[in-house]
């Protein structure tokens, strides 16, 4: 029982106020100073003082996310701040009946009394007040489950529709329609105007840059070396920030680039948007970046052409080899993993090699260089195959869900289609995955085709084209009075001859 004192008068009281509000989209009447407007009108009717405010604005109480006031105030209550507590209405303390229980025993062990404007006092001293404060949560809580299952089906119905779902902008689409709408601030609680966006338009140079993203992925680039053309053009996330590896991938995997609309990870089919690639291109770079044998850097980009990539062919090792400025060396050199022997100048190595394979891919036989192209695979009937596997799934889980199979049926037909289709997707993104040749072979300039690509593209081309094997150099001058061996550099072609 609350602990009585005569000697303390109804004026006497010390009070604090509780506000909250999930979400303030209109200003309208449960707005937060509103809330505390109405709560101080009630203390000063009552003759009290108002000692705390405490505020959570913009967080659900249905969500079960920390409340910071709402736990502060616990807290400075627990140590004898007021015996008083005011609030709109109990919904606004509680959306969780565990929540509400912790709160009663609290009241009880402590002596607070809750007041609200709308009902009057929360008596949780007594068996029907108690009761009464849980049909009043219970009923909040229906109401906000109610709420969440609203929303998650006008989602669904949205992307069914092939809609924008809501939510932060994504890269690539929202052209203001010159329009706008009132919203209100998170952070200051005021109401601003903010355009409305045609989520179906392309932004042209953000559609672009993802273009350049997939293209630089399936000729052998890396997310990281996108990152770093990002950074280059000055082109941020859409809340302005630095596109990191984590966003740039989620970027370059979404199925929204390819117009496919989802809901709930789970692809539903076409969306409304303008598509940035077509869907062969889209599973192309999804297949590459799931790969699990596809290498993400451990530590440091390779700053030489050969770092990793060309071998050590000393005494039959073919270890691959690094570089290196160790001993007292004047300049950097390719020394094998395993430490034997000694080391080749390693610009004099790349140069060598870059020459080598920009004369290789000069000749008239180049093209030859080529893999077979994508030309004989027919995207249009596979995405049409795909839509028929997915609609098998659907109609699985209808059966299933009406009773005309049974689980096992539906794991067997489920695991199959999914095979089926994971089987689709590997063709369809064959179709596009990009000969790391395909910039140098016909060149009207293979030399300065050669020297525009990026580091990583080149280890790319010398990866599927030749394997370099350093063996043990001439010692002493060389014929003609040089001193770098280029017979100890070998070529060994992967694709067509010397």
């Amino acid at each position: 029982m609350r602990p009585t004192n005569p000697d303390v008068t109804q004026r006497s009281r010390r009070a604090v106020i509780y506000a909250r509000i999930s979400q303030d989209r209109t200003g309208a009447h449960l707005g937060v100073d509103r809330q505390v407007e109405d709560c101080q009108s009630l203390a000063d009717r009552m003759g009290w003082e108002v000692v705390e405010t405490y505020v959570d604005n913009d967080i659900s109480a249905y969500s079960g996310k920390k409340r910071p006031d709402y736990l502060r105030m616990l807290e400075e209550l627990g140590a004898g701040l007021a015996t008083e507590v005011l609030v709109w209405h109990s919904d606004r303390l509680h959306r969780s009946n565990i929540e509400l229980e912790h709160y009663i025993d609290f009241s009880e062990r402590h002596g607070v009394t809750t007041h609200t404007v709308q009902s009057g006092r929360l008596d949780l001293a007594s068996p029907s007040g108690r009761m009464n404060a849980r049909i009043v949560g219970a009923v909040a809580r229906h109401e906000s489950e109610h709420k969440a299952a609203r929303v998650a089906s006008a989602r669904l119905q949205k992307a069914k529709a092939g809609k924008w779902g809501g939510g932060i902008r994504p890269f690539g689409w929202g052209v203001p329609t010159g329009e706008f709408r009132k919203k209100v601030d998170r952070k200051t609680g005021d109401e601003v105007e903010v355009p409305v966006l045609d989520m179906d338009q392309l932004v042209p140079e953000e559609a672009a840059a993802i273009e350049v993203g997939i293209d630089m992925i399936l000729s052998g680039g890396s997310i990281k070396g996108w990152c770093r053309w990002l950074a280059d053009k000055e082109l941020t996330t859409t809340r302005g920030n630095p596109v990191g590896h984590v966003e740039a991938r989620d970027m370059l995997m979404r199925a929204r680039n390819a117009g496919i609309a989802v809901y709930r990870g789970e692809e539903i089919g076409p969306g409304s948007w303008t598509a940035i690639v077509p869907e062969e291109k889209h599973r192309a770079v999804v297949a590459v970046l799931m790969d699990p044998n596809r290498r993400t850097t451990p530590g440091a980009q390779p700053k030489w052409l050969g770092s990793l990539l060309y071998r050590c062919g000393r005494d039959e090792c073919t270890t691959t080899v690094y570089v290196t400025q160790s001993g007292g060396a004047r300049y950097p050199s390719y020394r094998c993993r395993t430490a034997h022997g000694g080391g080749r100048r390693a610009d004099r190595v790349d140069e060598y090699v870059q020459d080598t394979v920009i004369a290789r891919l000069s000749r008239e036989d180049a093209a030859d260089l080529l893999l077979p192209g994508p030309s004989a695979v027919n995207v249009a009937a596979l995405q049409v195959e795909h839509e028929q596997i997915r609609r098998r799934l659907t109609d699985l889980a209808a059966m299933f869900g009406a009773g005309q199979i049974d689980m096992q049926q539906f794991a067997e037909g489920s695991d199959v289609a999914r095979s089926q289709l994971e089987g689709v997707e590997q063709q369809m993104g064959r179709a596009a995955v990009k000969d790391p040749l395909v910039k140098l072979v016909g060149a009207k300039d293979v030399g300065k085709a050669w020297h525009a690509l990026p580091l990583e593209e080149k280890r790319g081309v010398l990866r599927t084209l030749v394997t370099v094997t350093l063996t043990p150099p001439k010692l002493g001058p060389l014929p003609g009075g040089g001193r770098f061996d280029y017979d100890a550099v070998k070529f060994s072609w992967l694709r067509g001859s010397d």
